[in-house]
């Protein structure tokens, strides 16, 4: 094979790669974000009285938490299956398929009320959502898990691997702040279509169908266009049970730290994203200017995530990763100082989603990176089962803030019947506690954890790659 030839399949890899976080990063936001929108709002129980729509709004959010929270400890043994596949095809792409595919159906099935089985049988509709969404959130985490350990898979390269990792936070920024910057017209769109109202349910539907299809396409893209190279540090005969891949997590102290930090960050991230449309409609009274916050984050998106591997070169990732944790803190002070003040919320959103990028990328790539670190340590390169626990940290996170926001919406009063007009001093103080005070508190104990716990930077990455190279070929030499 030509330079030439060669240079052509890696960007067509590359791209294709690229292109699959579009429509993931879309479906993760969908899910976190705007399924609690739907049902707290009421509209998948708008033929319901006001009272029995709350209890069921109280049931959803519960089922969701528990099953999410249930689903962390299966996360690893999703990892070691992938870890453990064989394939004409490779140990990824066939769970790009399997999970892309799958997910997406049942995503847009929970956005339909399964089908309108919620309002023909209540106690059916509560069974059959919890066997769906534990089977929608398994085969998401296959599509999430093989997604990101494929990075090591493509390289053994840290700079590489910060290549493909900026190409799919690029794309996945634009998947997740464009489906913030759609939902309001889309789902008003498909309303209008099946002349409904701007929030109904035909609307919502519509909305989940676009999700899907774009999550169907995004992931074959992945599976077709994309290809794992050889490395020494890899033994495509190396298995593990899933005992070892328990093990693995446990005494990868790198791993468990960026983990730590990560998931505390995301919580308050995804709470206080979920949180923003609540913000516009009942506190500044403006809902029409919601679609801003997308904006806002897309653009930034654009903007900082091409520009991060450069960014990189002339700052280590740690000071990126702290810095970024300072903006959202100030971030955080105007929200609570100026929530009322429309100017200052766009000022306040721009430091809030300015350093998503940087915070979210360094922890992929030192969680990525960990994959030597804990094969030096153990003896052992669980790349899929290592990469697990950023989608594991996702699900907490989600789960997490799903349900701050779905009870805080009750508890402020904060349902599409209500007046916005007619809110309390004590609702809107329950609301900025939960949106904005909290949060807070956890990006502080998040930025603790990384400046005195994380240890494993680019440079140590580099000397551990080094060892293991070295200890291969000693081991080579032994047997010959």
């Amino acid at each position: 094979m030509s330079h030439n030839q060669g240079a052509h399949k890696s960007w067509v890899s590359r791209i294709c790669y690229a292109i699959g976080n579009l429509g993931q990063a879309a479906y993760y936001n969908a899910l976190s974000t705007f399924f609690v929108t739907y049902y707290a709002a009421q509209t998948l129980f708008r033929d319901y009285e006001a009272e029995e729509a709350t209890a069921m709004i109280g049931i959803i959010t519960a089922l969701v938490f528990i099953i999410r929270i249930v689903e962390i400890f299966i996360d690893p043994l999703l990892g070691n299956l992938v870890d453990n596949t064989t394939s004409r095809w490779g140990r990824f792409k066939p769970w790009q398929v399997i999970g892309g595919v799958g997910s997406s159906i049942l995503l847009f099935a929970i956005f339909t009320g399964l089908f309108g089985l919620v309002n023909v049988n209540k106690g059916v509709f509560i069974v059959v959502f919890i066997i769906v969404f534990v089977v929608l959130d398994v085969l998401y985490s296959l599509r999430d898990i093989s997604y990101w350990g494929m990075i090591p898979a493509l390289s053994s390269s840290s700079e590489e691997r910060s290549v493909y990792t900026a190409l799919g936070t690029f794309t996945g920024s634009i998947g997740y702040n464009g489906v913030t910057a759609i939902v309001v017209p889309v789902v008003a769109f498909f309303g209008s279509v099946a002349g409904a109202g701007s929030e109904s349910q035909e609307g919502w539907s519509g909305f989940g169908a676009v999700i899907g299809i774009l999550g169907i396409v995004t992931c074959l893209a992945v599976a077709f266009g994309t290809r794992e190279e050889e490395s020494v540090l890899r033994d495509p005969g190396d298995k593990s049970s899933p005992l070892q891949a328990f093990q693995a997590i446990g005494r990868n102290d790198q791993l468990l730290w960026v983990s730590l930090s990560y998931v505390l960050y995301s919580i308050a991230n995804v709470a206080t994203t979920g949180f923003m449309i609540y913000l516009f409609k009942f506190v500044l009274h403006k809902p029409n200017s919601y679609s801003i916050v997308g904006i806002i984050a897309f653009v930034i998106g654009l903007i900082v995530t091409p520009l991060y591997p450069i960014i990189n070169r002339r700052l280590p990732r740690r000071y990126l990763y702290l810095g970024g944790m300072v903006l959202m803190a100030i971030a955080y002070i105007l929200f609570i100082l100026f929530s009322k003040n429309l100017v200052i919320v766009f000022i306040a959103l721009v430091l809030f989603y300015l350093p998503a990028t940087c915070i979210q990328m360094t922890a992929i790539l030192t969680i990525t990176d960990s994959v030597e670190y804990g094969q030096l340590k153990t003896g052992k390169r669980n790349e899929a089962v290592t990469l697990s626990v950023r989608p594991m940290l996702d699900k907490i996170a989600g789960a997490l803030s799903n349900s701050i926001v779905g009870f805080v919406a009750i508890a402020a009063a904060m349902t599409n019947d209500v007046d916005p007009n007619l809110l309390t001093t004590t609702n809107i103080e329950t609301f900025k506690t939960a949106a904005f005070y909290a949060p807070l508190g956890v990006i502080v104990l998040a930025f603790l954890v990384f400046a005195f716990k994380v240890s494993l930077t680019e440079k140590k990455h580099g000397e551990i790659v080094e060892i293991l190279k070295q200890n291969m070929s000693r081991a080579d030499i032994t047997e010959g």
